[in-house]
């Protein structure tokens, strides 16, 4: 049972992914994340004595603070938070409590090959919303998504220290039958169920092979509908975030569900 001030791995769980998500502050010491070299999913890593004076503008109406197992960092740098006027509760358990319990884990290694900034090919549909959606959601809230003429791409990437993404034979791309958000979730180690069953929908309709999954066609009549309601790709993949969380949360809470009309109902 939590205790005052504090979320559980299961409750934070349920956050992350989703709109409602805090900020997660990820406070550890070197040595702790030498030990345990992962972060939970959507954390921004700052030593626990720069917390008091992070960028408002970083920090959304609830935080979350987490150390190695709960204690006097996260608590402190929870404290300090609250002392300012804003929310902020501590991880139960910390890092510790959250592997305990077997939930996805963000390498630091992956995190530290990476840049806030990436760049794929313009007029997304499918994999290139995706692709940024859990980029936003699960690793990086304030990463930058770059779309240009695919001829500029691999420039760009160089000239603006971006990531290329979704590209032939790019590092970050399709990887035999698994599409470019497969590779992400990979290798950003989210491998965890509701993501792995909304990656089959977004795999099918990228690809083509609607047999996979039944949703495909749907997704893919969508996703080009978007495309043809907006000539700005980045107000296109705003408006398409809430289809990939709405997406999000039927894999990870409704994807039992059946819907038919009542019986002799007037249609």
């Amino acid at each position: 049972m939590p205790g005052f001030n504090e979320i559980s791995p299961s409750s934070l769980m349920r956050l992350i992914g989703t709109p409602d998500c805090p900020t997660i502050l990820d406070v550890r010491i070197p040595e702790d994340l030498a030990e345990d070299p992962v972060v939970v999913p959507a954390s921004i890593c700052i030593s626990h004595t720069d917390v008091a004076g992070m960028d408002s503008a970083r920090l959304k109406d609830r935080i979350v603070v987490v150390c190695q197992r709960g204690k006097k960092l996260s608590h402190g740098a929870a404290a300090h938070l609250r002392a300012s006027g804003i929310a902020a509760e501590v991880l139960e358990g910390g890092i510790k409590g959250w592997l305990a319990v077997d939930l996805p884990s963000v390498p630091i290694t992956t995190l530290q090959s990476i840049t806030q900034t990436w760049v794929t090919r313009h007029r997304p549909k499918i994999d290139r919303i995706a692709c940024p959606w859990l980029i936003r959601r699960f690793v990086d809230p304030d990463a930058q998504i770059l779309f240009v003429p695919p001829s500029e791409v691999d420039a760009v990437a160089e000239r603006f220290n971006a990531i290329a993404f979704d590209m032939a034979d790019g590092d970050w791309s399709h990887a035999g039958a698994f599409c470019t958000f497969d590779t992400m979730i990979d290798r950003f180690g989210l491998r965890h169920e509701p993501l792995l069953r909304m990656a089959e929908v977004v795999r099918a309709a990228d690809t083509n092979s609607h047999e996979l999954a039944p949703q495909a066609a749907g997704l893919l009549a969508i996703s080009a509908g978007f495309s043809r309601l907006y000539n700005d790709d980045n107000r296109q993949m705003t408006a398409m975030f809430p289809l990939y969380d709405a997406l999000y949360r039927w894999a990870r809470d409704a994807f039992e569900e059946t819907h038919d009309s009542p019986t002799g109902a007037k249609l």
